[in-house]
């Protein structure tokens, strides 16, 4: 392996690009017309611009990227996260061009892609899974009937995608039909597929989920968890590694039950399995992402390791760097993703030019970053402009560090979810660990960010009053 395209962009296609260039790897980067100029481009050593602005046109244009790979003499395609990674057919077409894909098999992807094919893929292994429905359902009625013998409340989810997307938790049986309904018609519209099941809906839940990584010699480990149950519109914000929550004894029952799913699927690469904790500990199966997660820094950095360069040994054919019992937790780390989004105004995406873009810098503080200063925020995409991750001897270290780098994270153009970061680890829920994945629902309140903008630019306002006086006295006596 000499060459490795990255089929993404962003923060993501440079940092695949850093480590492979590290590990002496030619890099080609591809790009939409909208993104020309982007960074990630101008870091690789060539780049292919794959069509117009839309991803349609760009960056799920598969057959596009493979000629790309094949015409350039590319020997591996790095898929990142989002768009083509957890493609079945893309994997398919990677491979079938005679191209190393750097992530699981097509079979895996298909079988994780699908919530109901990885609950039964699992089923073997004795792993706990919340009560619920099996097969896909369409009828209203027979939802009625489960949801009572299950019982209220219950979360109705779309069976062929996530995100939030095609998701509803029904409180009592009188919102079952309108919600069962909306849920539906949102599954079809975003992934094409109407089809949902229905899980008895966990109070107080906590959002864990275990970075695995298998490789083509039979050997699977776990790096330990991460916690990511500060969420807005069932997207995560804010996660961390370790959680706070999970003794010793919770953490290797949680990561021997994902290294039973990974081989339940023939898994090879990086994946992740997530899981809900409910208020007594106990854990439940979700779902497996079969891909690099956006929030893989926390890992690398209470770990030590460099979780892409083990995706590209593993794609080589090598086996694993290090056994599970070679693995240790040092410290803790926080990971802060930076939307380009207005959390006073429900996080609507706000997007606009990067007047002012400025990272912030110091030890324990890493930005995964894809813009510069000047930039235009494009509307066609994730608005994610980088992620601030930090890391300390402890959590409170960490989190004080954060606190500390998103004071000096400069933007001005667009509106961020920096301040929202900032709401986070000052609240006394989160800085206690006590908190759950309703943490936005019952204690963000976007008026308290507001009467501190407004104390800030009062204060702004008095200093910069009294230094006008300042001089004026002074201009004054000099004229005297």
């Amino acid at each position: 392996m000499k060459k490795v395209l990255i089929a993404n962009r962003g923060e993501i296609a440079l940092r695949v690009m850093r480590t492979a260039r590290k590990m002496g790897l030619a890099t080609v980067a591809v790009y939409s017309e909208a993104d020309r100029d982007a960074p990630h481009v101008r870091f690789a050593d060539e780049a292919v611009c794959l069509g117009g602005p839309a991803s349609s046109d760009s960056y799920l244009r598969g057959d596009r990227i493979v000629a790309a790979a094949q015409r350039l003499g590319v020997d591996a395609i790095h898929p990142g996260y989002g768009f083509l990674s957890e493609n079945a057919g893309f994997a398919q077409q990677v491979t079938a061009a005679g191209l190393v894909f750097i992530g699981p098999g097509p079979k895996a992807i298909e079988v994780m892609g699908d919530k109901l094919a990885a609950k039964e893929a699992v089923k073997a292994y004795g792993i706990p899974m919340v009560p619920g429905t099996e097969e896909p359902i369409n009828d209203p009625e027979e939802v009625r009937e489960i949801a009572a013998q299950i019982g209220y409340p219950i979360l109705i989810k779309a069976a062929a995608g996530g995100g939030g997307k095609g998701m509803r938790v029904v409180e009592k049986p009188a919102e079952l039909k309108e919600q069962i309904a909306r849920a539906m018609s949102e599954a079809e519209s975003a992934f094409g597929d109407g089809s949902v099941f229905i899980e008895k809906y966990v109070a107080k839940p906590r959002h864990i989920e275990i970075q695995i990584m298998a490789d083509t010699h039979g050997n699977i480990v776990h790096l330990f968890e991460r916690e990511c149950s500060v969420q807005r519109r069932h997207q995560k914000v804010v996660e961390e590694a370790p959680s706070a929550v999970l003794d010793a004894e919770l953490r290797n029952a949680m990561g021997t039950a994902a290294v039973d799913v990974a081989r339940a699927c023939d898994y090879v690469g990086a994946g992740t399995v997530e899981f809900l904790l409910d208020a007594d500990h106990n854990f439940y199966f979700l779902e497996m992402n079969t891909r690099l997660q956006v929030e893989h820094p926390v890992t690398e950095l209470i770990t030590g390791q460099d979780l892409v360069e083990w995706q590209i040994r593993v794609a080589r054919g090598e086996k694993l760097p290090l056994s599970q019992e070679e693995l240790r937790i040092q410290g803790h780390a926080l990971e802060l993703r930076v939307y380009a989004e207005d959390p006073l105004d429900n996080f609507l995406p706000s997007v606009g030019q990067l007047a002012t873009y400025t990272l912030p810098e110091g030890e324990g503080i890493r930005v995964d970053n894809g813009y510069e200063q000047g930039m235009q925020v494009p509307i066609y995409y994730d608005p994610m402009l980088s992620k601030l991750i930090t890391y300390g001897p402890d959590r409170n270290a960490a989190i004080r560090r954060m606190i500390d780098a998103i004071a000096a994270y400069r933007v001005e153009g667009v509106a961020t979810t920096l301040e929202f970061g900032d709401f986070v680890c000052r609240h006394p829920a989160f800085v206690s660990g006590d908190f759950s994945t309703h943490f936005v629902k019952l204690h963000y309140q976007p008026e308290k960010i507001r009467d501190q903008k407004k104390r800030e630019a009062e204060i702004a306002a008095r200093i910069a009053l009294r230094h006008y006086l300042k001089e004026k006295g002074k201009l004054r006596i000099n004229h005297a």
